[in-house]
């Protein structure tokens, strides 16, 4: 059930961010749903890899550089999901830490954070 309800709020705050920030665009709530499944996935199997591959810049940036593989995460979103689409790298970085903020504080809320 949390898995559920943490998957409609990542679609809706991907909705809303898509209607907020100029560069986002999202076809529609069913878009959303996907892309935030796929974001999950991706997060799940590839942002490990990613972060053990660049540890040594993450280290020297103090962990900044994560929020480097977050936005290259959203584009590798993009290129995956039809009807989600970001115009730019900047747009992306943009995209990923709003997203990390509105899920960390919405699920806060709902008594649902780790």
């Amino acid at each position: 059930m949390k898995l559920l309800l943490r998957l409609l709020v990542t679609a809706a705050l991907v909705l809303l961010i898509a209607n907020l920030l100029p560069g986002v665009h999202v076809a529609s709530f069913g878009t959303a749903v996907i892309v935030a499944i796929v974001l999950g996935l991706l997060n799940l199997f590839i942002k490990p890899i990613l972060v053990i591959l660049t540890l040594p810049v993450t280290f020297i940036t103090l962990g900044l550089f994560l929020l480097v593989i977050n936005a290259i995460i959203i584009i590798m979103c993009t290129y995956i999901v039809g009807g989600f689409a970001v115009d730019s790298f900047l747009t992306a970085f943009i995209f990923s830490i709003i997203l990390a903020v509105l899920q960390s504080l919405t699920y806060r809320i709902l008594g649902d954070d780790k």
